[in-house]
């Protein structure tokens, strides 16, 4: 429908024919028409509207000319009343007004995120604490936004980011530098980091505990260097040491002899408990630890944190959901960052979760 910006401009149009493509109608004319019909009156139309009664006769006039020529109303001694020809009309001119109060309603609500849709991909364990509280926070301001959201390692999630099948991943640089379609990455700085493909938006820096037996001779140290841990065996989410959280380890000279290769966060902790290795664990995934393993921080310096970012892609315009869910994972992270979880067992009787 072409919008009309004056009713006082008519616009001759072309007779119909038998499979003609249908006319070009303004909305203004459909209104002026429904106006017309509802109160039986071209003089309190032009009331309702604010125009005068020739601007709505013109108006009809236009619509009757598009049309094919047929008169939409028969004028009778007290007001009108819509002809065969109106009364045809009259129910889709209806359905089509109705759509275009849909539509703005449906925008405006995008517009002000009280609608649409968000698609949220994260890795596993910004899945174990992070994006779930700030899902909660997020619903909490904006209900009627519908969120799905996905599991993923970062390659993955930044390809579906840059490909337009997300609209925020949640990703970390686990194994050193994020590397993806927007090229490498340096971790650690604030704020946000222009990529060619993607942005990133840092959450927070996560800290790395290394999970024992509760009853391993290394359980009670405060913290641990990495080579320390140099004769043990460990359980890993990958058989291949590169690129995983196992990943430093080269750095300090030796290859960890990856015993077991488990994915899942909870069912580490059962080999650990059951003295089948050691494992690293990321601060996120360090909430709910068993009682009977404990967990202690590895030395800084042997790893340093790993930073989880908040990825949008570049060159579209996103989703109206998209910052405030962003403000969302932000009040996460600072939670995170201020919180401590309680490990039972000895060498973890607290622990931070990461900072900002």
């Amino acid at each position: 429908m072409r919008a009309m910006p004056t009713p006082h401009a008519v616009q001759p149009s072309p007779s119909l024919s038998a499979g003609a493509a249908p006319p070009d109608l303004s909305t203004v004319w459909l209104r002026t028409f429904l106006d017309v019909a509802r109160h039986g009156s071209f003089t309190v139309a032009a009331r309702e509207l604010g125009w005068t009664q020739s601007a709505v006769s013109r108006q009809i006039a236009a619509l009757e000319a598009a049309l094919g020529g047929a008169p939409l109303f028969d004028r009778l001694p007290r007001g009108v009343r819509p002809t065969a020809q109106g009364r045809a009309l009259l129910p889709h001119a209806e359905e089509v007004m109705s759509r275009l109060r849909v539509m703005r309603r449906e925008l405006t609500a995008l517009r002000d995120a009280a609608g649409g849709l968000l698609r949220v991909g994260a890795f596993a364990t910004a899945d174990a604490g992070l994006v779930p509280r700030a899902i909660a926070g997020f619903r909490t301001r904006h209900p009627g936004v519908t969120l799905t959201r996905e599991e993923g390692l970062t390659p993955a999630l930044l390809a579906r980011l840059v490909e337009g099948e997300l609209d925020v991943a949640v990703v970390s640089t686990t194994g050193g530098a994020l590397a993806g379609p927007g090229g490498d990455v340096g971790k650690g700085a604030g704020g946000s980091i222009e990529k060619a493909a993607y942005e990133l938006h840092h959450l927070l820096d996560e800290k790395l505990y290394v999970a024992l037996p509760a009853g391993h001779a290394l359980a009670a140290e405060p913290e641990l260097p990495l080579r320390a841990l140099a004769g043990e065996d460990w359980i890993s989410g990958s058989p291949r040491v590169e690129g995983s959280l196992l990943d430093p380890a080269l750095r300090h000279g030796f290859r960890p002899r990856v015993a077991h290769v488990v994915a899942e966060w909870t069912a580490k902790q059962g080999y650990v408990a059951a003295g089948l290795g050691v494992a690293l664990v990321p601060a996120l995934a360090a909430e709910g630890v068993r009682p009977d393993i404990a967990l202690v921080p590895v030395r800084d310096e042997d790893v340093p944190a790993r930073a989880v970012y908040a990825a949008t892609a570049r060159g579209r315009v996103p989703a109206p959901a998209v910052e405030p869910f962003l403000g969302a994972l932000r009040g996460a992270a600072r939670e995170a960052g201020t919180g401590a979880g309680t490990g039972t067992g000895a060498g973890a009787s607290g622990y931070a979760t990461g900072g900002c």
